[in-house]
This record gives structure tokens, C-alpha cells and sequence, in this order.
């Protein structure tokens, strides 16, 4: 059971590693490295998920009770973190928004795509691109909507919700899920030398992603703000899993593939979106770095924890 556990995280992390000491050693300039991560998240990243929206089977792969799992458990975590840095690290109300926002925000596509394909093999990616599909038009609905809300200097609503959907339609990903689904309900095929070249580049996403994002992390360190950054760190690591597990068992009996696949893209840690997000408002910069870094490293470690938690569902 540890072996195959290993066989599944090892190279994921070792894939981060070889990024990460590429940076430190000089081989990879800071240049090269915003390069590769915006080649896989402007073009990679939008090309999988096309590709992925476009051939599923809608009508089973948005089962409310998924839905409802993964995002009441995620909201629950933004809230709880929300509070906890309103109480208990005496943050104010819009750097407390961009310290929750951290445990709101897996990475679910970097990480979460290649754990889950490496856990419970392809099929189960189904539930990962249901899930990725909403998570950021989600995500960046309800932060931006507490941000604006909490801000001393708060602009009308109409001008939030057109920051809302700015946002929404100039993000890559979301392009490349909107004609995924637009290809997807129309019944529209793409030429095979079209479909070929997509299919190219979206097969580079993980590894370039996952080298790359080790060469960000390099970038970030744990300062004064670590306790934050491990409040943020549990919270995304250990809580979100714990309450989609426990809807999706407790409240909606969820089919164990679908549920173990739920539960492991909740462990993923905060995502870069959580330093993007801190950094387009210029609050809780430093807890949002820390906790990525630290949620990173942590999550080599939890990831495991969860799939053994879950374990009946590894593959042979």
C-alpha cells in the first residue's frame, strides 16, 4: 500500500523538485520560468481543458450532489478561514478576504489532475473536469464579491459584477472551457489536423506546469506570517477534504469513484490564484506566498494521507 502510494505522489513532487533546483542552481532564469508557466496556463492548460470539456458527457458529469460537496465544503473552508482571520489574527476585513481566499482556491488543475489520474487512473477525471469546470468562476465569484464588500473603499455594484465578469472572460482557462462547451453542445467537430495540434499541446500541460510552478516556489518564503500561512495550510489540506468527504458520504451519498476523486482534488493545496488574487487587491501578500509554499511541501505528505484514507480505490 506505501509503495503503491509512493509510486503515485513520488513523481509528481519530483517533478516540482527538478523545477525548484533548476531555479535555485541557475539553470532556469526567473524569465525562462514566467515563460513556461504562461505557455501552460495560457495555452496548455486552456487546450486540455477544451479538449476535456468538449468530449464530456454533461448529462452525468454535472450531478448536483458532486457539485454541492465540493463547493459548500470549499465555501465553508473561505468562511472558517475568514473568521479566523478576522478573530484571531486581528486582520483587517479585506486582507482577512485575501488570507481566506487562500483556503478557498485548490490547485485542482496542477495538482490535482495528475494525482487523480495517478491515484484512480483516467476515467476518474471525469469528476476533476466537472469540478475545474465551475472552480474558478466560483472561486473568483464569491472572493471578489467579499472583497468588494468588505472594502473601505468599495465600488457600486454593477461596477463588481463587471469586474466579476472582466475577469472571467479575459482568463485562458475560462476561454478554454467556454469553447469546450460551446463545441460540446453544438455537436461541432474539429478537423483532425486542428484536433491533432490541440491535442499536442494540451499533452504538455503536467509536466511543463509541474516544473514550472517548482521554479515559482523558489520565489516564496515563510516570513512573520507562517502562522497564518498554517491556518490556510490545514485548512485547505485537511479541512476542505474532511467536509467534501463527509457531505459526500454523510449527506448525498455520493458513488465511491466520484467521492474519492472529490475528496483528493479538495487536498490540493492553494494554487497560485491565491497570490494572484492577494496581489490584484495588494492585501495579505505574504501570507498568500507562505501559504502556497507551505501548503506545497505539506501536501506531499497529506496527499498521501488522503489516499490511503481512501485507499480502496487505487488502481491495480
Amino acid at each position: 500500500m506505501i509503495a503503491q502510494i509512493l509510486d503515485i505522489i513520488a513523481p509528481v513532487f519530483l517533478l516540482i523538485a527538478a523545477g525548484a533546483g533548476a531555479a535555485k542552481l541557475g539553470w532556469l532564469s526567473e524569465p525562462a520560468i514566467d515563460g513556461m508557466m504562461g505557455f501552460a496556463l495560457k495555452f496548455a492548460a486552456p487546450s486540455l481543458l477544451f479538449l476535456s470539456v468538449s468530449r464530456l458527457d454533461i448529462s452525468t458529469a454535472f450531478h448536483w450532489p458532486l457539485i454541492a460537496s465540493f463547493y459548500l465544503a470549499a465555501a465553508a473552508s473561505f468562511f472558517l478561514a475568514l473568521l479566523l482571520a478576522r478573530t484571531l489574527f486581528k486582520r483587517r476585513p479585506g486582507e482577512a478576504v485575501a488570507v481566506a481566499f487562500g483556503a478557498l482556491f485548490s490547485n485542482s488543475l496542477i495538482l490535482g489532475f495528475p494525482i487523480s489520474e495517478r491515484a484512480y487512473g483516467v476515467d476518474s477525471l471525469v469528476t476533476n473536469v466537472a469540478l475545474v469546470s465551475i472552480h474558478a468562476p466560483f472561486c473568483y465569484l464569491l472572493g471578489i464579491t467579499a472583497m468588494e464588500l468588505s472594502r473601505a473603499d468599495k465600488q457600486a455594484l454593477h461596477k463588481t459584477a463587471r469586474t466579476i465578469l472582466g475577469m472571467m472572460f479575459r482568463n485562458p482557462l475560462m476561454i478554454g472551457i467556454g469553447l469546450g462547451f460551446a463545441v460540446n453542445l453544438s455537436g461541432l467537430t474539429l478537423p483532425t489536423p486542428a484536433l491533432s495540434a490541440v491535442e499536442m499541446l494540451a499533452r504538455t500541460t503536467l509536466p511543463v506546469a509541474l516544473f514550472g510552478i517548482g521554479g515559482v516556489l523558489t520565489r516564496y518564503s515563510l516570513g512573520a506570517s507562517m502562522p497564518q500561512a498554517f491556518m490556510v495550510s490545514t485548512l485547505s489540506l485537511l479541512v476542505h477534504p474532511l467536509l467534501v468527504y463527509l457531505l459526500a458520504t454523510r449527506v448525498f451519498s455520493l458513488e465511491p469513484q466520484v467521492m474519492r476523486s472529490a475528496v483528493l482534488t479538495a487536498a490540493m493545496a492553494p494554487g497560485a490564484n491565491a497570490f494572484l488574487f492577494a496581489s490584484m487587491y495588494n492585501r495579505a501578500k505574504g501570507v498568500a506566498a507562505s501559504a502556497i509554499l507551505m501548503a506545497t511541501s505539506a501536501s506531499v505528505f497529506t496527499a498521501s494521507g488522503w489516499i490511503w484514507f481512501l485507499g480502496s480505490g487505487l488502481i491495480d
